[in-house]
């Protein structure tokens, strides 16, 4: 019998989860079971694209009410969703105008006009925060720019998984990893900062104070009448994902692979100097005193969008096909703006490399082919530009989530970079909201002993460069 049960509801961009996991203290032995999976998705409200955060919470009630009803009785319960994206309250509790989805447009050139009134350097040694259209910032600069009239009732602000934990628990709380995306923490003092408050002219009292990882906020009470604490773990999907990486030693890197492709590096001190900024690397909140310094990717986005495109349902067929085209014939840059969100995913990407080539995809295999070089040869820059900026070699990169099951991508990976990867476990964010729990129930003692405890229990694979 398992000396724990732990819940674990992990929200991506494009589905959630709610995971059941199992550990036995003696054997040092770890499940993870899906419980429930259900769609994710912004929604059209007044051409802003926003979220269902009533629909996201009756997945959840579901997922957490389906382990009930086979009897078992819940130790925890921990929430972790993807960053920047938030949630303003009134006095009751009840949201306050729309929950915009970091896709929405309303940030366009919004980010150009803060930094030429705050400054970039200004804002970078503030924050630390790489500089995307759709950070927080310039989400609130937009809406106070509207100044739409319910902002009067608005008494809180929290990101979305501290306003999942306040539906389950009644208790708010501001949980740090979450709360650096927003560009709006100073790297400094962890805590919200003041002078971009001000210049965004925003209430300080909106935001409380933030919590480091690790703390149970509150209960919530099941059908079946048991009272289940509700543990803020390390709530951005990617500060979850990178507790479950395999990393070792100070020569490892780790990718978040999925619908973002998140490179970084763990490091006590952040990087914040000229040479970060000229990179537009990004330091954000980790736990045990580490920062998360790393780069966002658009990742497997581009080829999403494409499958869904063009009615895809054998993606494996296409990936190999892609694999037997000449490859680097197109090449594009994955974060260019312009793949944010577009109408039409397939034809923007045709456009860009007519720019760059004079050439367009003849094919969807070729389509594919140019997404996946053009991804390997910004991994392999981002992975020079860490290297550089630490100071430090990297022997290994740790491809974790759900992207680390693409072989193709993995060895291409591999033979750019120069390094060899390893790939798995594919369920690194819902293995670190667990293994967080485990933590902070007295289980499992820290993160180096977690990281242990996951590799003796989830297989990986590895590749290695070839000079093909």
């Amino acid at each position: 019998m398992a000396d724990r049960y732990i819940a674990a509801i992990d929200l991506g961009a494009s589905s959630g989860r709610v995971m059941l996991s199992s550990y036995q203290s003696q054997t040092a032995k770890i499940t993870l079971t899906e419980i429930h999976r259900f769609s994710n998705g912004f929604k059209t409200n007044d051409k802003n694209y926003c979220w269902d955060l009533d629909y996201l919470e009756q997945e959840i009630l579901t997922g957490l009410n389906k382990i009930c009803q086979q009897g078992i009785k819940l130790d925890s319960i921990g929430i972790d969703t993807w960053g920047v994206d938030y949630v303003l309250l009134d006095k009751q509790g009840q949201i306050v105008g729309p929950t915009y989805s970091y896709r929405d447009h309303r940030t366009d050139n919004i980010m150009s006009k803060v930094q030429d009134e705050i400054g970039l350097e200004n804002i970078y040694q503030k924050t630390g925060i790489q500089f995307l259209t759709f950070n927080t910032l310039y989400q609130l600069k937009a809406m106070m720019l509207e100044s739409p009239k319910w902002l009067s009732q608005v008494t809180d602000f929290v990101m979305i998984p501290d306003y999942l934990i306040y539906r389950l628990t009644g208790v708010l709380n501001r949980e740090y990893t979450n709360a650096t995306t927003t560009q709006l923490v100073n790297v400094a003092t962890q805590n919200w900062d003041k002078d971009l408050l001000d210049y965004l002219g925003v209430p300080r009292k909106w935001f409380g104070d933030i919590n480091m990882p690790g703390n149970k906020v509150g209960y919530w009470q099941s059908t079946t009448g048991d009272r289940i604490p509700v543990i803020a773990v390390a709530s951005h999907d990617t500060a979850s994902a990178v507790i479950a990486a395999p990393m070792m030693d100070e020569h490892s890197a780790y990718l978040c692979s999925g619908t973002w492709s998140l490179m970084g590096l763990e490091a006590k001190q952040p990087l914040t100097g000229e040479q970060a900024l000229k990179a537009n690397i990004t330091n954000e909140g980790g736990v045990e005193g580490n920062y998360r310094i790393l780069k966002n990717i658009m990742g497997l986005w581009l080829f999403q969008r494409v499958c869904a495109e063009n009615n895809i349902k054998d993606i494996t067929d296409l990936i190999a096909s892609a694999k037997q085209e000449q490859p680097f014939v197109f090449l594009i840059n994955p974060n260019d703006p312009r793949f944010l969100n577009p109408e039409v995913m397939t034809e923007t990407i045709q456009q860009v490399c007519l720019e760059n080539s004079g050439q367009v995809p003849k094919n969807l295999s070729q389509l594919v082919r140019c997404i996946f070089d053009s991804l390997a040869h910004l991994y392999r820059d981002v992975l020079h530009e860490l290297s550089t900026l630490s100071g430090k070699s990297i022997n290994t990169l740790h491809i974790v989530g759900g992207g680390c099951q693409n072989a193709f991508l993995n060895q291409l990976c591999a033979d750019l970079c120069h390094v060899n990867v390893s790939s798995g476990p594919i369920e690194s964010s819902a293995l670190g909201n667990v293994g967080y729990q485990l933590i902070s129930l007295g289980e499992v003692a820290d993160v180096n002993a977690l990281r242990q405890l996951i590799s003796q229990n989830f297989d990986c694979k590895y590749y290695q460069p070839t000079n093909n």
